[in-house]
């Protein structure tokens, strides 16, 4: 088995998010564990740019409609986090419409919003 796209990088996300999970536990807003992720990264040395508003693309063609991602870290990965009871099927939809419209390889959709935190990985196949 190979290793994965970006594994380094997204292993070090999301102990990043680990770290917030167990220091703040879990039922508070979104706004509030995307503060402190971001001084998490800071402290993981982990590169990022917070609300990076991405371009969308159609067919080859920027579109005026844009993204804004939570977190662009390392340039390449998209991070999208959630506070809710359980992940439903379009949060993930939602993500990998992300990938799939910014020609973005990896994705990861972090929930901080249960009682063990919860995430996904998802690779645009259509650009790997």
């Amino acid at each position: 088995m190979g290793k994965l796209l970006f594994e380094v990088e997204t292993f070090q996300i999301i102990g990043a998010c680990m770290k917030v999970h167990k220091g703040l536990g879990h039922g508070f807003l979104e706004s509030v564990y995307q503060e402190v992720l971001s001084k998490e990264f800071n402290k993981f040395s982990i590169p990022f740019e917070e609300q990076k508003r991405l371009n969308l693309y159609y067919e080859g063609e920027k579109l005026e409609k844009y993204f804004k991602a939570d977190f662009l870290c390392y340039n390449k990965i998209i991070v999208e986090i959630k506070s809710v009871a359980f992940l439903p099927k379009a949060l993930e939809n939602q993500v990998i419409n992300y990938l799939k419209a910014t020609n973005t390889e990896v994705g990861l959709l972090i929930n901080f919003g249960e009682k063990s935190l919860k995430w996904k990985r998802f690779i645009n196949t259509e650009n790997s």
